[in-house]
């Protein structure tokens, strides 16, 4: 069956099935320091340090990662430590995506990896390009091979995003479940075809329009397959039988994916169609765009729920 076929049919089955909750659950770090939100000490970078590295993406281009990391780690005192993988927004530098984290990876302890990522034609506009998925899912072993004095724990590597970045983590997931051991995917798009059309509704629309046609191959009318192929949607069905816990939040009032009932939720609501007891749990607020991939935000919680870090404060959406 043809993949706009199969995209049409997940849409229309999931349009009037109600939006539920799950729970996502991962093991702990043994004396993980409490989190106590609101602290100032969670932005800046007082606790941590940035390390950048070079690494060639599957076109062979020459890249730049940063990978931010306890202040106290290294060659001398090096734990194993978890692992996040933590692709950029759309037109996001990696190192702004660094930044985000504040000092978080201290109070875990873990370690992010930012990276640039490369699509088919763009940088910092891959939107889900498969070839950058696949770069991701190598960063592990790229991180390992860079910092050899970085010890990552095996079976503790998992993915958060935000918008652009969170329609990486669902791709991912998607392609690669055995890597990861939980992912949280922030306002992301999932279904490009529609998110091309509401490109229009933008300050800089047009401008959007004319890169995702250069990035894509053409428009969804002309090159649906290059927009299915990038779509989280087409993958409900692989993403539900990952077995990895996973959170999709997304906002009511988001005013960049303006459509998310029908993007981050519509996508939940068609994976718990297809496996009702997939890992999956939904959060849905008012925030900003994005707002919450930020230390001093809900990115705490984020984190708590998937089991790397322990918060202080009761959690709360």
């Amino acid at each position: 069956m043809r993949r706009g076929v199969i995209l049409a049919l997940l849409i229309a089955g999931a349009a009037s099935v109600a939006a539920g909750s799950a729970a996502a659950h991962a093991r702990p770090l043994l004396r993980q320091p409490l989190v106590r939100l609101g602290s100032p000490g969670l932005a800046g970078h007082n606790l941590v340090r940035i390390v950048k590295f070079r690494y060639r993406a599957f076109n062979e281009r020459l890249h730049s990662a940063f990978v931010v990391l306890p202040r106290w780690y290294g060659p001398t005192r090096d734990p194993r430590i978890p692992l996040v993988l933590s692709p950029h927004g759309r037109g996001v530098e990696p190192y702004a995506n660094a930044k985000l984290w504040g000092n978080l990876p201290a109070y875990g302890p873990f370690a992010v990896v930012n990276p640039e990522g490369q699509g088919r034609r763009l940088e910092l506009y891959s939107w889900g390009a498969p070839g950058d998925i696949a770069d991701l899912a190598r960063m592990p072993r790229l991180v390992r091979r860079a910092l050899p004095w970085l010890r990552i724990a095996p079976h503790r590597i998992y993915a958060v995003g935000g918008s652009m970045g969170g329609q990486s983590v669902l791709l991912l997931v998607a392609k690669y479940p055995h890597l990861l051991a939980g992912a949280a995917a922030l306002d992301a798009p999932t279904n490009l075809a529609a998110r091309y059309r509401a490109f229009r509704s933008l300050p800089d629309g047009i401008g959007l329009q004319q890169l995702a046609r250069l990035e894509f191959g053409g428009t969804p009318r002309r090159d649906g397959a290059a927009y299915a192929d990038r779509s989280p949607l087409f993958y409900a069905r692989a993403i539900g039988r990952s077995g990895v816990p996973l959170e999709i939040w997304w906002s009511a009032r988001d005013r960049i994916v303006v459509d998310q009932a029908r993007q981050s939720g519509l996508l939940y609501r068609v994976i718990k169609r297809l496996d009702p007891r997939a890992p999956v749990a939904e959060i849905v607020g008012t925030w900003r765009h994005s707002a919450e991939m930020r230390a001093n935000r809900q990115l705490p919680i984020v984190l708590a729920r998937l089991g790397l870090l322990r918060l202080a404060s009761r959690l709360r959406a």
